[in-house]
Order: C-alpha cells, then sequence, then structure tokens
C-alpha cells in the first residue's frame, strides 16, 4: 500500500479488513460470503469457523467460532436480516444473538444447526 501512495497503518488495515467481513483464522484470509449468498441462507464458506452453539437462558444463543472469525460471522448474520434475531454482539471467538423469546430462539437454534451442522 504504501508503494502505491497509501499512507496506513496495521491496525487501520486490520479495521477496515474487519468492516469489510474479511476473516482471519488460521494465519490465512477469507473472503466474505457474497450479497446473495447471505440473503439466500448460503454460510457454507462461513461454516469451517463455527465450532459451537448453546443457549444462555430462554433468548440469548451462544455461537463459538475459531479465533478471530466471530465478527464476520456476526456480521453475516445480521445482513441476512432473520426475523427471530433481535442482534448480535461479538467478541474475537464468541457471538452472543439476542432473540425476543424462546420460540425465537427455538426457530434461530434450528437454522443454525442445518447452516453450521452444530
Amino acid at each position: 500500500l504504501k508503494s502505491a501512495g497509501f499512507e496506513v497503518t496495521q491496525s487501520s488495515v486490520s479495521r477496515d479488513l474487519r468492516d469489510l467481513g474479511v476473516l482471519k483464522a488460521s494465519g490465512r484470509y477469507a473472503l466474505p460470503p457474497d450479497e446473495v449468498s447471505r440473503t439466500n441462507g448460503d454460510f457454507a464458506m462461513l461454516a469451517q469457523f463455527v465450532r459451537g452453539l448453546k443457549r444462555a437462558g430462554p433468548s440469548l444463543t451462544i455461537l463459538r467460532t475459531t479465533i478471530g472469525a466471530a465478527q464476520s460471522v456476526a456480521v453475516a448474520i445480521d445482513r441476512a436480516e432473520w426475523p427471530e434475531v433481535a442482534g448480535t454482539l461479538s467478541g474475537d471467538d464468541t457471538i452472543f444473538i439476542a432473540t425476543a423469546n424462546a420460540g425465537a430462539q427455538d426457530a434461530l437454534i434450528t437454522r443454525l444447526q442445518a447452516i453450521f451442522r452444530v
């Protein structure tokens, strides 16, 4: 980037990649699924990063990912605009997914299990 005339820092590049949904896991980068894939629920590329799923009460679901992948998976879930998802909060390897009630959580878990095979 510097040789092309761009003045950037490592942290700004990392932030930009994260904002674009680019995944970094196991020392490699992977592009996010395209908008058509997100809309159709095709999370096949992201499935390799998902490690576990569990309930934390009647309206909070926890999705575990490989280190560094949680934000990208959460962005894909948010962009899918599933009716059962009220919102997501992600860290480095954990996503908290809020639902309005236990029925919405059941629907979400069924969807996540089918997509991510967890």
